[in-house]
């Protein structure tokens, strides 16, 4: 059978009846892996955590002995009912050999969940899996949009919270790469907005994730915005949280690409605004605003040029430790005095 999609994912888990012989949950989000095999086990068991029925494998015991998985499977469970066995960690470890008994006589009541990894399309235990007639394979990618935003709402609801619209859209920015991640942070989040009815993005600022990435886009954006006083206040900030300097000229740097290439889709008639909502990846709506008027300010030629003076910087930072912040500063600060100058031609 081919790999399932999400919907018809979400509809075998809710249909216990449909659980039998074997299922490979796979992928590179390796959290979602986890949970989607959790929420497989729970069903085909309904819930009931009986060791006498459902047997735990590690991916190391079956790679060492793959008759064990055929037995283990094969058993009959000791007050009746589904036997199910639950293989995890299996990593890049080869177990298809231990697989391939059950592919060619799946067991009678029996339910197989393997874990693995991101495994390569057409080759191995996912091919046989997907190829087979009975067998289910059951993909784990990086949470999409709607996904991301499934999730949010179940923790949030769980902590009886509402979600402000620019918390959810920063989630979305920070989030989504591996699922028991994502989980982990929002429940955090929300343990942490408790009481409060909603999740605001002083929240979210606050809590999820690398928070110093706010920091370095709100003093890159002042900077080049010729808002020099804006950029002081919040080079100090990033000095006192101990953000290496050289991360700001990196981002800075990153950020002074993607202007770039959105200063194209200016130059070939789009307005600022219009290339901004062309940008990948895309910006935060509260930035908006401000990067425009960036693309505005800031002209091919001179967007090179400035390209140029972060990229020595780094690399004077980099030579001179010791002096780092100040050769960070100094590059930025010459960048927002001359964003100031155009601003006011």
């Amino acid at each position: 059978m081919a790999a399932l999609k999400g919907n018809e994912i979400d509809r075998l888990i809710a249909d216990p009846r449909r659980l039998s012989g074997v299922i490979l949950v796979y992928g590179p989000d390796q959290g979602l892996v986890a949970e989607r095999a959790a929420a497989i086990v729970k069903a085909a068991s309904a819930g009931v955590d009986d060791p006498f029925s459902t047997v735990r494998l590690d991916g190391a015991e079956v790679a060492a002995d793959p008759a064990r998985l055929d037995d283990e499977a094969r058993t009959v469970a000791l007050f009746g009912g589904r036997r199910i066995v639950w293989v995890r960690e299996v990593g890049g470890r080869t177990i298809e050999n231990a697989v391939k008994p059950l592919l060619d006589t799946p067991p009678g009541d029996a339910v197989v969940v393997i874990e693995a990894g991101d495994l390569k399309k057409g080759t191995g235990l996912r091919k046989r899996v997907e190829d087979h007639r009975t067998a289910l394979a059951v993909p784990c990618y990086a949470d999409a949009a709607a996904d991301l935003d499934r999730v949010i709402a179940d923790e949030a609801k769980a902590a009886g919270l509402s979600v402000d619209d620019d918390a959810r859209q920063a989630l979305h920015l920070l989030l989504g790469a591996d699922r028991r991640l994502t989980r982990s942070e929002v429940a955090k989040l929300c343990l942490y907005a408790r009481g409060t009815g909603r999740v605001t993005l002083a929240d979210v600022r606050a809590i999820v994730g690398d928070t110093a990435a706010f920091a370095l886009d709100d003093a890159i954006d002042a900077a080049l915005s010729g808002d020099v006083a804006g950029f002081a206040r919040e080079m100090r900030r990033i000095e006192a949280s101990g953000t290496h300097p050289s991360v700001l000229l990196t981002a800075a740097l990153r950020q002074l690409h993607t202007l770039a290439r959105g200063r194209l889709v200016v130059d070939a008639g789009a307005t600022a605004s219009q290339a901004v909502e062309r940008m990948v990846p895309p910006v935060f709506f509260r930035r908006k605003a401000t990067v425009a008027r960036i693309l505005s300010l800031w002209p091919t030629p001179r967007l090179e040029a400035a390209a140029g003076r972060i990229d020595e910087a780094i690399v004077q930072s980099r030579l001179k430790p010791g002096l780092g912040y100040e050769i960070a500063a100094e590059a930025l600060l010459a960048l927002g005095t001359a964003a100031r100058a155009a601003g006011r031609r």
